[in-house]
């Protein structure tokens, strides 16, 4: 069969390989795969920033946003051949950690989790693939054409699952919420929000192309302004930041009404020294009772989250969101952005 596989840490390595099929253990499903994802995770491994190769290999299989459907499958396990589904990324460490002995694998506190196509377990673009039964996630049968976008989407029902928790601590009725930020994982931050009844603001510095559009298609409103003055108007209870750019993760800390919760969802780059009045900064979150939390990876309640919302969503809005597919002996196109990209998707077939 063949996969996208990379040598961790070597710029350049990119390729398709020819790799054995797989065998599946007793425990395992046996996957068709369909396409996979492309973010900026992925990106860092392939531009060598990143990325670890299972123990005792030189490359590892990329890919950890799956889509496939099952070929076989245990005996009196929940799945059955024909089955549309996903595979968890992460894998508990096997110490465990207390967060990750209840299930919580991510919340590990020391680190020593496995993730596939990243971390020291291949991923899922190639031809075929295994999983363990426990950790796949069976979608509606509906959803096959955009069953990819599942893996970020469990990403931003974390994070909305941490905001509720969060804002459980006293009485917490939201109403509007920012999203900084309408690539695949704001966008889909806003649909969560559409769905939970909010009203939903999305800012991104593009006026043209896909983005407004699809915003627009939730009944959500969209922002190219700054930061401040589109908080001033909107005056939302929950931030979602969904860029990691320095100067919105700063300006988004404070940006919203009374006991206001901000969810960081966007990975910063280092190395960018920005000036703030860290004063002003705590004197805001202390009086307004604000809170600030990060968020990244899901675990199997997530999972399922998420299974819900796309099922629950419009298939032909959720269809906008890819706006690019590519096949896989001419997969290191997806790795060169273009201005009209929202997600990128390397079709396996």
């Amino acid at each position: 069969m063949r996969a996208m596989t990379v040598a961790p840490g070597r710029a350049g390595s990119l390729a398709v390989t020819d790799l054995p099929d797989p065998r599946p253990a007793p425990d395992e499903l046996l996957v068709e795969g369909i396409a996979v994802g492309v973010c900026g995770t992925d990106k860092e491994i392939v531009a060598g920033e990143y990325g670890w190769a299972p123990p005792g290999r030189d490359r590892l299989v990329l890919g950890h946003e799956s889509l496939g459907r099952v070929l076989t499958a245990p005996a009196g396990s929940a799945f059955a051949q024909g089955d549309l589904v996903v595979g968890v990324v992460r894998r508990p460490d096997p110490v465990p950690c207390g967060a990750c002995a209840r299930g919580e694998f991510d919340m590990c506190r020391n680190g020593r989790y496995t993730e596939r196509g990243i971390k020291e377990l291949d991923g899922f673009a190639s031809g075929r693939w295994t999983v363990e039964a426990d950790y796949a996630v069976r979608l509606d049968p509906g959803l096959a054409e955009v069953g990819v976008l599942m893996e970020p989407t469990t990403v931003v029902a974390k994070a909305w699952d941490q905001v509720a928790k969060v804002g459980a601590r006293a009485w917490f009725e939201p109403n509007s919420v920012l999203v900084t930020g309408a690539g695949p994982i704001g966008l889909l931050a806003a649909l969560l929000g559409a769905q939970r009844g909010l009203d939903v603001h999305v800012l991104d510095r593009v006026t043209e192309g896909p983005k407004p559009e699809l915003v627009a298609g939730l009944g959500a409103t969209y922002h190219h302004g700054d930061i401040d003055e589109v908080a001033e108007r909107v005056r939302p209870d929950v931030v979602i930041e969904a860029t990691g750019a320095s100067p919105l993760v700063l300006a988004a800390m404070t940006i919203t009404g009374p006991y206001g919760i901000v969810c960081l969802t966007g990975v910063s780059s280092p190395g960018r020294r920005l000036g703030v009045d860290v004063g002003a900064m705590n004197r805001e979150v202390v009086l307004q009772n604000d809170a600030l939390i990060g968020s990244v990876n899901a675990n199997l309640g997530h999972y399922r989250m998420a299974a819900d919302a796309l099922a629950r969503a419009d298939r032909a809005w959720l269809a906008g969101l890819i706006t690019r597919r590519v096949p896989l002996e001419r997969c290191a196109e997806a790795f060169t952005a273009t201005d009209t990209d929202v997600k990128v998707v390397v079709d396996l077939g």
